[in-house]
C-alpha cells in the first residue's frame, strides 16, 4: 500500500515488470537471480531443446557482425554460459582479450566451466557485474555484446548507458534479444508455442514451469525493435539500427559510440 502523500507516477516509478507481474523494482534482481539459478544446470539444453538449435545460428550472426580483429578487448555482457565469448575470443586471439560477465554466480560458474571445456583459458577473464554500473574504466572495449539478457534487467537504459561508457570512441554494441514477430501469421503459432510447449518443456527437462513461464512473459513485455533503437539513441549511441532474425522472434541491435 501507497502512502496518502505519493503521487501515481511515483507509485508507478516504484514497481517494474517482472513478466506479466509488477514487482516492486528493489526485488526484481532478486527474482531473475532466482530464476537463473534455477536454470542455470540445463541453460543449455534448454536452450537446444526450445529453439531446436537456431540460437546457434543467432549466435553465429552476432559473431559476424562484430568486425573484431586480433589483439582487441571484447565485453559479453550477461553472458551465461559463454556462447558469444568463446567466438569472440577466437576473433581477438592470443593478443586480445575477452571479459564474461554476468550477475548470477551459478551462470558464471557455468560459463567459466564451458570456455575451460573449449580449452578456452588464456585471453578469456570473468567478471561477477551488474549491467546497470559495469566495473570497468571507460573507453575499455572495441566491442559489447549482450545476448537473451537485457529483458532481465531492471534499469534498462542504465545498462545502456552502462554499455555505452566502456566502449572506446568507434566502439560497437550488440544485443541479440527475442522481439516482436513481424512475418504475417507468426505472432499466434509463435504465443501458442510460448505459452503451452515452452512451460511443458520447463517442467519435464528443467522441472521449472514457471522459470519458463517468465521467460515467455519476460518476452512480451520487452521493448519493440524500433523502442529499443530510441532507447540505444537516448543512452548515447549513434548509426543504431537493427535486424530481424526468424520473422522477428529474434532481433540483433547494433549502435556504434563515435
Amino acid at each position: 500500500m501507497t502512502s496518502p502523500d505519493s503521487s501515481p507516477a511515483e507509485s508507478a516509478a516504484e514497481v517494474t515488470d517482472f513478466g506479466y507481474q509488477q514487482v516492486p523494482k528493489a526485488e526484481k534482481q532478486a527474482r531473475v537471480r532466482a530464476v537463473f539459478d534455477s536454470v542455470a544446470g540445463n541453460y543449455d539444453l534448454m536452450n537446444d531443446l526450445m529453439s531446436g538449435g537456431v540460437h546457434r545460428l543467432w549466435k553465429r550472426f552476432v559473431l559476424s557482425q562484430t568486425a573484431l580483429r586480433p589483439g582487441q578487448r571484447a565485453l559479453d555482457v550477461a553472458g551465461g554460459t559463454g556462447d558469444i565469448a568463446a567466438g569472440m575470443a577466437e576473433q581477438v586471439g592470443a593478443s586480445g582479450l575477452v571479459v564474461l560477465t554476468d550477475i548470477n554466480a551459478a551462470m558464471l560458474a557455468e560459463g567459466r566451466d564451458a570456455m575451460t571445456d573449449r580449452g578456452l583459458v588464456g585471453n578469456i577473464r570473468y567478471s561477477l557485474a551488474n549491467a546497470e554500473c559495469l566495473p570497468f574504466p571507460d573507453s575499455s572495449f572495441d566491442c559489447v555484446t549482450i545476448g537473451f539478457g537485457l529483458r532481465n534487467v531492471t534499469d534498462k537504459q542504465a545498462a545502456l548507458r552502462s554499455m555505452t561508457r566502456v566502449l572506446k570512441p568507434g566502439g560497437q554494441l550488440i544485443i541479440l534479444e527475442f522481439s516482436h514477430p513481424t512475418a504475417p501469421g507468426l505472432k499466434p503459432i509463435y504465443d501458442g508455442y510460448s505459452f503451452t510447449i515452452l512451460p511443458w518443456l520447463g517442467k519435464v527437462v528443467a522441472k521449472d514451469a514457471d522459470s519458463y513461464r517468465y521467460l515467455a512473459e519476460s518476452i512480451r513485455r520487452f521493448p519493440k525493435q524500433q523502442e529499443l533503437v530510441e532507447m540505444m539513441r537516448a543512452a548515447g549511441l549513434d548509426n543504431c539500427r537493427y535486424h530481424n532474425l526468424t520473422g522477428g522472434i529474434v532481433a540483433v541491435h547494433r549502435g556504434w559510440r563515435f
